[in-house]
């Protein structure tokens, strides 16, 4: 694991979970309160909590409280761990696949040569 990937792994196990990750979703329209982050799962209050900790734990979001209202919002820089992730792997599958057509171009010329 390089550098860059290290802790990578904790935003991805905090983002496996369906209920988790269907925060992260809503959140991507803007900041919302823990009960409006509530309102569609179906469970208890003091498990969406928990979840919410999981997520600020890792850093995908973080809490205000200004008022009596605690309210959410994503931290975009954490996430963008994950687009260079994909984007590394996007660019070694290309790559193979480069290869693999270079080897299947030349293996066709071999074969239309000897005929």
């Amino acid at each position: 694991m390089n550098s860059k990937t290290v802790g990578l792994e904790h935003t991805f196990h905090a983002l496996s979970d369906r209920s988790r990750l269907s925060m992260v979703e809503r959140l991507s329209f803007g900041p919302l309160s823990v009960k409006e982050l509530a309102e569609p799962l179906a469970m208890a209050l003091p498990s969406v909590l928990k979840h919410l900790k999981v997520l600020e734990d890792v850093g995908i979001v973080i809490s205000e409280k200004p008022g009596r209202v605690r309210t959410y919002r994503l931290v975009l820089t954490q996430l963008s761990g994950i687009d260079t992730w994909v984007a590394e792997r996007k660019a070694n599958w290309n790559k193979s696949f480069d290869r693999l057509e270079s080897f299947l171009i030349e293996s066709s010329d071999e074969n239309s040569d000897g005929e």
